[in-house]
């Protein structure tokens, strides 16, 4: 999901670390972690750039996305999870230098939402134009 916007309020809304902003993933990682294992993300653990803050992180059913290309590598003896993750702050390879630190590298990763912007059933290549802030209709659909 890429957001775009010349309005710099809302820029600054959605991006500015001091807004905390939550910024949420689909991510697929390698290895089979347990309920128990996403327990560091959730209380916040240490990168080589410093402490996280707590994320939001559970287990999910393997969700109904675009077909990736190339495909994410596939190995019989090694299975797979996916996850959702939440974050208020977005340092650079933030969800796959996390995960990593766990033990568990990220295959594939899908932002799907910044804020109350949502990726809904968009696709690939797909766009979504939404009404200026200062129109009449102040709502921006999020889905």
């Amino acid at each position: 999901m890429l957001l775009l916007t010349d309005d710099g309020k809302l820029a600054s809304r959605l991006t500015q670390p001091r807004k905390r902003t939550w910024k949420k993933y689909l991510v697929q990682v390698e290895g089979a972690p347990a309920d128990a294992d996403l327990d560091p993300l959730r209380q916040g653990l240490t990168l080589k750039d410093g402490p996280t803050l707590p994320a939001k992180a559970r287990l999910i059913e393997e969700p109904d996305l675009w077909p990736r290309e190339p495909p994410v590598r596939f190995r019989k003896s090694v299975p797979t999870r996916w996850l959702e993750i939440q974050l208020r702050e977005g340092r650079n390879r933030q969800v796959r230098r996390m995960t990593a630190t766990l033990g568990f590298p990220t295959l594939r990763l899908v932002r799907v939402a910044i804020g109350r912007y949502r990726l809904g059933r968009l696709q690939p290549g797909e766009w979504l134009e939404l009404p200026a802030a200062g129109e009449a209709n102040r709502r921006h659909p999020v889905e």
